[in-house]
């Protein structure tokens, strides 16, 4: 039926048409991170508690080695740490924990 043609079209054109749901930016990333992480993280380090590194080691000792277990941190704070989800998008929220997570085997 003309209905039922038009339905598949659409549907096909939404699927092979859409962008992923949430691309990552890492530019914006490392922004957001210089504007909101770095006077406590500047180079992966932490200036307030310092073993809480956001180097590899620290973070798979501390089981943050996980951009999920990232934007946890940086949405809801923990610890000496406050939260940030009031203040970021999701959309930065997600950039800057991919950044994070890139960069911590570089620091």
């Amino acid at each position: 039926s003309p209905l039922a043609l038009g339905a598949a079209l659409g549907l096909m054109f939404a699927v092979l048409g859409a962008r992923p749901a949430m691309a990552v930016d890492l530019e914006n990333g490392e922004t957001v991170f210089l504007g909101n992480c770095a006077a406590c993280h500047a180079g992966g380090n932490n200036t307030i508690v310092a073993e809480k590194k956001l180097k590899k080691e620290a973070l798979v000792t501390y089981g943050k080695y996980d951009v999920g277990a990232i934007i946890k941190q940086v949405t809801n704070g923990n610890g000496a740490m406050p939260a940030f989800g009031e203040k970021l998008g999701p959309d930065d929220i997600e950039d800057v924990a991919n950044y994070v997570f890139n960069k911590a085997d570089k620091w």
